[in-house]
């Protein structure tokens, strides 16, 4: 048995599977959302209850969307022929917020990680090849995180695209190794961007 009641219980152990959340952060979590007013708590549960059938992902870049197709790719201003390939939606939002980038974008949803038998398969690989040999795409720009795995990513990426002659860039110099854009100040990535190299 928990040391509090099973509700609180469950609720603590469920903060606890969001990343960044550990037991004693989770604990403080439900301990601020007990003293808050019950329309406070109503509200944020109809914000997370919103989430199972107001939100999924876009059928052509797997990105967030409220619709089948997601508000960048029925974009008719967006240039059709760039698609920038990160790797979790987050990413999409990163880059956007520098104002750099009128393209179009892939979101894996992982990186290649053979140990934890990870392949293209399992991230949106597939489905990115289809895209590419199916529209007029000039050009692939890679901005995935300067890791082991996000660099082989990239190779892996390279070999296939330049097989099919298409032009693959790659983030400029100015992302750390090792660092995730998530962390990557505005300036830093918008140099990274514009300044993008063939690869």
């Amino acid at each position: 048995m928990g040391l509090y009641n099973k509700y609180l219980d469950n609720l603590i152990n469920e903060f606890k599977k969001l990343p960044g959340i550990g037991p004693k952060s989770a604990k403080r979590i439900v301990y601020w959302l007990i003293k808050q007013p019950e329309s406070e708590i109503e509200k944020f549960y109809l914000s997370l209850k919103n989430l199972i059938g107001n939100i999924k992902f876009c059928s052509i870049c797997f990105n967030l969307s409220e619709k089948e197709i997601c508000n960048i790719c029925s974009n008719q201003n967006r240039e059709k022929n760039k698609i920038c390939i990160v790797e979790e939606v987050s990413d999409v939002a990163i880059i956007e917020s520098t104002g750099q980038y009128n393209g179009l974008y892939h979101v894996l949803g992982g990186l290649l990680s053979p140990i934890d038998n990870i392949g293209p398969e399992e991230i949106k690989i597939p489905q990115l090849l289809y895209r590419v040999k199916n529209n007029n795409i000039d050009e692939i720009i890679i901005a995935l995180n300067p890791t082991v795995e996000g660099e082989s990513t990239a190779s892996y990426i390279k070999k296939i695209f330049s097989q099919l002659n298409i032009k693959v860039t790659k983030l400029a110099i100015g992302l750390p190794v090792g660092a995730n854009l998530e962390y990557a100040d505005e300036i830093t990535l918008s140099r990274a961007l514009s300044d993008r190299k063939e690869f």
